[in-house]
């Protein structure tokens, strides 16, 4: 059974959260506060967080920078904040996706089912490796390497749009297209969303601070992997 940690300090929403969630058939673990959360996260070590932004004493985003450290575990974070420059720090900082609220529980638990199923079709791929310039996709694992040597791990989300463009060098993809690759359909109002993850994919496998190599951008259109 997965399970998931919803950190949030509204009861209400942790509790709602909780019944759709168990009804689905996930174990749920529950915090009110970042610090509780953390230690939870380590000490669990849960398949998943749903993560509030607008946490007491340390916020969403300070909770998510610090699993980061050490972690690879997916984040949806939640927010009832209206600027978008929040839920794009959210993801530049590693998370996977994010939910504005108020929410439907049913968006959140089908978030939570297009990650998870995301995972799994990547570990039971028959492609076990693919190879693209001289990046090697650990196909299974969702693991990058340079001439055999591991770049960071990657979340869920990057590593599915990495793929995606591995596969196709040369070939551009809009950022819609690529939404559709991670969601399974498109949503307008996450165009910039991608261009967050882009970003983060771009300072793990780009090996320097000059024009990238591996992903690059095809201005008022989207990004394509380089076909060299």
């Amino acid at each position: 059974m997965k399970s998931i940690l919803v950190v949030d300090d509204e009861t209400k929403i942790v509790l709602l959260l909780r019944d759709y969630l168990e009804h689905a058939g996930f174990r749920v673990l529950t915090a009110a506060n970042g610090k509780t959360a953390l230690a939870l996260a380590h000490t669990e070590k849960p398949d998943l967080i749903i993560l509030d932004l607008g946490l007491p004493e340390m916020d969403g985003l300070d909770v998510t920078r610090m699993l980061r450290k050490d972690s690879n575990v997916p984040i949806i974070i939640l927010t009832a904040r209206s600027d978008e420059t929040d839920k794009l720090i959210g993801l530049e900082l590693g998370a996977d996706d994010y939910i504005t609220k108020p929410f439907s529980p049913k968006e959140v638990v089908a978030r939570v089912r297009v990650v998870f199923r995301r995972m799994e079709n990547y570990s039971e791929t028959n492609i076990e490796i693919l190879h693209a310039a001289d990046l090697t996709l650990d196909m299974p694992r969702m693991r990058v390497m340079a001439a055999g040597r591991n770049i960071e791990e990657f979340t869920p989300t990057e590593f599915e749009l990495l793929a995606a463009m591995a596969r196709h060098p040369g070939r551009v993809f809009t950022r819609n297209q690529l939404l559709e690759t991670v969601h399974g359909v498109a949503f307008e109002s996450y165009e910039r969303a991608i261009d967050a993850h882009i970003k983060n994919i771009r300072r793990k496998i780009e090996p320097g601070t000059g024009e990238p190599r591996y992903i690059l951008t095809v201005y008022g259109v989207g990004y394509k992997f380089g076909d060299q």
